[in-house]
């Protein structure tokens, strides 16, 4: 077998020839021909989903208290509620379910919810907060059992091997008119023009780099969704502050939470409301720019003919 068939196809356009871009430590990252930046090898603990089997990181008591925080999905929620005012979720690497429980608890009876993710402790805490899960993986549900009316992919795209065969699946489990968001972080962010490949989010477990236009060539690759919203959010100054100083290759799981939980209880703190407007207006121009640390897309089931 020869190298050319050995390589990881691009997740956009599916070519093979993608020359190389960053290196980071282990990872290494290649820019297709199409502008699609991606993983390529991809380490076999990625690929088959073994890494997040058993890690702690989801379930220490920083990041747990920041992802139940009030605040925490307060964006996504906004922007789900615009698309997906009822009906049945089902949302895809939901870890320890925080979404839906935000969801279960601020919209009570609106929604039949379901969650999916990796088999391991993550998705025994959901279940603990009384959000229902499936130990099945995603790709292997049946859609003539169950149909949807909005799929979830949020922070999960970047971590896939294949995430082509995901948006596919997602297709296929939508009701038409059902709605499909993707969360992602953002290659053409301010952080990541700022500090490169020095930036944290630039780690071995992120296969895949969207652009704002990357992002929207992937969602066109199936075609019975269209795309009706797209954007970019969420803006940490905190975090281009302490790698522009840390110049560390990576940063520790316990590193990232307790700066996740700071920032949370900020967000939350009465005493801070004048810096949050102006916080909250960067955040703004920045996103109105795809400058912002996230982009998504929301894509729609087309109606059957």
């Amino acid at each position: 077998m020869n190298r050319e068939s050995e390589r990881r196809p691009c997740p956009v356009c599916n070519q093979r020839d993608a020359e190389e871009f960053w290196g980071k430590e282990a990872l290494q990252l290649v820019r297709c021909r199409c502008a699609m930046v991606f993983a390529d090898p991809v380490a076999e603990e990625f690929a088959s989903g073994a890494f997040y089997h058993e890690r702690r990181f989801y379930l220490s008591a920083s990041k747990l208290e920041s992802d139940y925080a009030p605040v925490r999905f307060e964006r996504e929620l906004r922007l789900f509620r615009a698309w997906c005012p009822a009906g049945a979720v089902l949302d895809v690497g939901c870890s320890t379910g925080a979404f839906l429980h935000q969801l279960k608890t601020r919209h009570a009876g609106a929604y039949d919810m379901l969650g999916l993710d990796v088999p391991g402790a993550a998705l025994d805490y959901a279940e603990t907060k009384g959000v229902p899960v499936r130990r099945e993986a995603f790709l292997e549900i049946d859609s003539a059992e169950r149909q949807f009316d909005a799929v979830t992919f949020w922070a999960v795209m970047e971590h896939l091997a294949e995430p082509g065969r995901f948006l596919q699946k997602a297709a296929q489990v939508l009701k038409p008119g059902g709605h499909c968001f993707i969360l992602t972080p953002n290659l053409r962010s301010l952080a990541v023009r700022l500090l490169g490949p020095g930036y944290r989010y630039i780690m071995p477990e992120h296969l895949n780099y969207f652009t704002a236009a990357t992002l929207k060539g992937f969602a066109r690759r199936q075609q019975d969704l269209e795309m009706v919203d797209c954007g970019s959010m969420h803006f940490n100054p905190l975090v281009i502050w302490q790698d522009f100083w840390s110049r560390q290759p990576g940063v520790p799981d316990e590193q990232r939470a307790r700066l996740l939980q700071r920032t949370t209880a900020w967000k939350q703190s009465p005493w801070l409301a004048p810096l949050k407007a102006f916080y909250s207006g960067v955040e703004r121009m920045l996103g109105s720019m795809n400058l912002a640390d996230n982009i998504f897309v929301v894509l729609r089931r087309r109606s059957s003919h």
